[in-house]
């Protein structure tokens, strides 16, 4: 689709008719009603577009080539995601599969801690560990790669989620690759990913 360009002197539409713009253009020359206004629209915002939104950064690789995988990364976490759900996992692990690659491209080299940022609001510490570490896990399925060090995972071991990551990797990562298995639609996932984004499971404290 097409990106509409915004012209100088134009605004960008607000999500509902009976909404106001904060009037100042730096945030230096904000009074507190500003503030107050931002703060009571931005909560029904959030509510309408973050799903929207979320699913908008995954769409955007459906059309992706890829550069040697029988299918592109978005296929990829959508067969996650569907093998998550045949298992009958609950809305939050099959969300955590649909994005758990989601910076596989932009982000390759830290795309697990991209993924695990990305859902932390949300999410269990063990699907936030893992995410973080799933990398590394795959590592050991990938024995004959010659840069890889298989036992990488093995720093880890003794963690209380270390065997929830190992199996979690070996069942929905790293068969996720398979042209002939066929995913679920996306919309499929959209449910779940709207319940999981309805409730904050924790704040972000401030970084160290």
């Amino acid at each position: 689709m097409p990106i509409k360009h915004r012209n100088a002197g134009e605004k960008s539409p607000l999500l509902r008719d009976d909404w106001a713009y904060a009037s100042p253009v730096s945030l230096d020359d904000f009074s507190t009603q500003d503030w107050i206004l931002l703060d009571s629209q931005r909560g029904p915002y959030g509510a309408a577009e973050r799903t929207k939104q979320a699913l908008e950064m995954l769409t955007a690789q459906a059309s992706a080539p890829t550069f040697g995988y029988q299918i592109n990364n978005y296929e990829h976490c959508l067969q996650a995601a569907t093998l998550a759900l045949q298992d009958g996992a609950d809305d939050e692990d099959i969300v955590v599969a649909l994005f758990h690659d989601l910076g596989f491209v932009t982000n390759n080299e830290n795309h697990g801690e991209f993924a695990a940022a990305f859902l932390k609001s949300y999410i269990s510490d063990r699907n936030v560990w893992m995410l973080e570490r799933h990398m590394y896990f795959q590592a050991v399925h990938c024995a004959t790669h010659p840069a890889v060090d298989p036992d990488v995972r093995e720093r880890w071991r003794g963690h209380p989620h270390f065997e929830y990551a190992a199996n979690w990797v070996a069942r929905y990562d790293v068969p996720s690759i398979n042209p002939d298995f066929e995913n679920a639609p996306l919309d499929t996932f959209i449910p779940m990913v709207e319940r999981l984004f309805a409730t904050l499971r924790r704040d972000i404290p401030l970084p160290d």
